[in-house]
């Protein structure tokens, strides 16, 4: 039996009441002084008995079985605390799943955490998929909205895959453009990468 098979949603309730759900923060910096400019919220399962499971796995069998919003809440919760302690002067990037994109009650949501936290929204920055967007425009650009009302800026991640699409840059409004990994991490060695890599840090800048 593969581990997706033994993740039932006993074994997430379960891991929610432990709190075993926690951050991992990636480090981001500028490139052209090597400075570090904040962190990227990822999340993160420690099982008592299966170990450390990759999101790559339990984060589609959360939003199966519907608690991809609780899990992001344990996670954002331990995140925004200690980001509110030790983050001063940085910015605190997240994601949200498309499913989350879908629930209009969110951005409050996340305000009600980030109070709780003592974390000022106006540090954050809300990753948000060209593929949750295509699946409700009018949905996301309410919700994005409501985030930027709220003071957080909003990123557009995996930009150059799929659903790319000019239209969606123009439709909400977008703080940051983050170029898919399949073009950065190929850029030392393929000149075609190079090049769409140029093209969209233009296109961000214009």
């Amino acid at each position: 039996m593969g581990l997706e098979q033994k993740l039932d949603q006993w074994h997430f309730r379960r891991a929610l009441e432990n709190g075993e759900f926690f951050p991992y923060f990636q480090p981001l910096v500028v490139l052209a002084t090597g400075e570090l400019h904040g962190f990227e919220v990822l999340a993160r399962w420690e099982h008592p008995n299966l170990g450390m499971i990759a999101p790559d796995i339990f984060i589609p069998l959360a939003e199966s079985n519907g608690l991809i919003g609780e899990v992001s809440s344990q996670v954002l919760e331990k995140a925004f605390k200690a980001f509110s302690l030790h983050g001063k002067g940085l910015r605190l990037a997240f994601n949200i799943s498309p499913l989350q994109l879908k629930d209009l009650t969110l951005p409050r949501k996340i305000r009600r955490i980030a109070e709780d936290a003592g974390l000022p929204l106006e540090c954050a920055t809300v990753e948000i998929t060209e593929s949750a967007m295509a699946e409700d425009m009018a949905t996301a650009r309410i919700i994005s909205a409501d985030f930027k009302a709220m003071g957080c800026g909003i990123a557009l991640d995996d930009f150059g895959t799929g659903y790319s699409s000019l239209y969606h840059l123009k439709s909400l409004p977008f703080d940051e453009l983050k170029v898919d990994r399949t073009f950065v991490s190929s850029m030392t060695t393929e000149r075609e990468s190079r090049k769409i890599v140029a093209a969209v840090v233009g296109l961000g800048q214009s």
